[in-house]
């Protein structure tokens, strides 16, 4: 009689899935996809842009002062250096050295008050530095005085707007950019040229 082995097969041990194990696990699911939607909603949100008011931007106030006057705008048929054109020019040059003889009187206070001896050279030295930057700065307005004094005889004679070398019109635009101007852009340009050859 032969025996035949009992052939047992083993088998891997089955872990046991409890009911409460399936059901956290699809709330986890769930919760992931209830994450993930709200994300998207707020990315298409921001993706609207909404119009930002800009603030206003201040204009730079020009050195010379000549930015209060509003430039002069010639009328149709309007003859060169009429009166109106005259008595603006006459406002923006007496403004304009208003200006510069109230900045030659702050620096004039500005060395009385601040002219103390210091003890430390490097301290003298640099405010000796500074007075003549100052000094040389008011030289400078002081010579640009003497034209506007020039420019504002010349209109009451009846000579301001027109050039000193070839007697034609300087132009308005040009006057409005250099109240004291004696030249016509041509001769000026030219007198430019001949002085960068002369010099090298």
């Amino acid at each position: 009689m032969v025996l035949k082995k009992a052939t047992t097969t083993t088998k891997a041990p089955v872990k046991k899935v409890t009911p409460k194990k399936v059901a956290a696990a699809a709330t986890k699911k769930k919760v992931a996809v209830k994450k993930v939607a709200p994300k998207k909603a707020v990315t298409v949100a921001t993706k609207k842009k909404t119009p930002v008011k800009k603030a206003p931007v201040k204009k730079a106030i020009v050195s010379n002062n000549k930015s209060k006057i509003a430039a002069y705008k010639t009328k149709k048929g309007e003859k060169y250096m009429s009166a109106a054109m005259k008595k603006h020019f006459v406002a923006v040059l007496l403004l304009w050295r208003e200006h510069l003889t109230d900045e030659m009187q702050k620096t004039f206070d500005h060395l009385k008050t601040k002219g103390e001896t210091y003890a430390d050279p490097m301290d003298r030295a640099s405010q000796e530095e500074e007075f003549a930057f100052e000094l040389r700065t008011r030289d400078r307005e002081r010579k640009l005085i003497n034209k506007i004094g020039i420019s504002v005889e010349k209109v009451k004679q009846d000579d301001y707007g027109w050039c000193d070398s070839c007697g034609d019109e300087i132009g308005v635009k040009r006057l409005e950019a250099r109240p004291t101007a004696t030249h016509c852009i041509h001769c000026k340009t030219l007198d430019e040229i001949k002085e960068r050859q002369l010099n090298g």
